[in-house]
């Protein structure tokens, strides 16, 4: 009859013994007060005061739950006789439920500077915050048009010249909707280490930040 191993993991006599595999590996954290997880079927929902995000990872093998306890909800997740990049989906599942919680809670804040030597680029914000319209690059006609992500909204800066504000709870909306407009900038056919116009991620933060 087999019985099950007490030992977390076997250890390789040597750096050689690159395949050899965990028998078991967790991760665990506690869940914020007022803040809700439910894994089902690896379907992850997250639910805080700024609202709910919902995120799927069917196509990562491991076993994952939210468990009960007297100080709170303690989510848990494992993996059994994996490989070092297996073992490595562990942290990557973790960062992104945390990042969910964060956002949740405390939502994400990405700051970006338009910087340009001769032509002033002019950023249009449309659709109450849900595109930007970028004009004048390099002094170009062309109009470039920049869709946010969902959820996400973007905003003028009050403090700070040529500055926006892109501002929602999903930290991959936020991040791709920075990178989209800093896409749509980039400079051809030149040296970018010295032609640096265009507009860039000056600073990543939270909405809500911690007293």
């Amino acid at each position: 009859m087999y019985h099950r191993a007490k030992y977390i993991s076997i250890k390789g006599a040597s750096s050689s013994h690159s395949t050899m595999k965990d028998i078991f590996k967790e991760e665990s954290f506690a869940v914020p007060e007022g803040v809700t997880v439910i894994i089902k079927a690896r379907a992850i929902s997250v639910t805080g005061p700024r609202g709910k995000l919902e995120k799927h990872v069917k196509h990562i093998d491991l076993d994952m739950k939210v468990v009960k306890s007297k100080k709170g909800a303690i989510v848990k997740l494992a993996v059994w006789h994996g490989g070092r990049k297996h073992v490595a989906c562990l942290r990557t599942v973790r960062s992104l439920i945390e990042n969910m919680i964060t956002g949740v809670t405390k939502g994400f804040l990405y700051k970006m500077r338009a910087v340009y030597a001769h032509f002033p680029i002019n950023i249009i914000i449309n659709d109450d915050g849900k595109s930007v319209e970028i004009r004048n690059f390099l002094g170009e006609k062309l109009a470039r048009h920049v869709q946010m992500g969902e959820g996400v909204t973007i905003s003028e800066s009050k403090a700070q010249k040529d500055e926006v504000l892109i501002e929602g709870n999903d930290i991959m909306s936020v991040s791709q909707s920075a990178a989209s407009i800093h896409g749509a900038c980039l400079v051809r056919n030149k040296d970018i280490r010295k032609f640096l116009d265009g507009v860039y991620v000056s600073e990543r933060t939270t909405l809500v930040q911690d007293e």
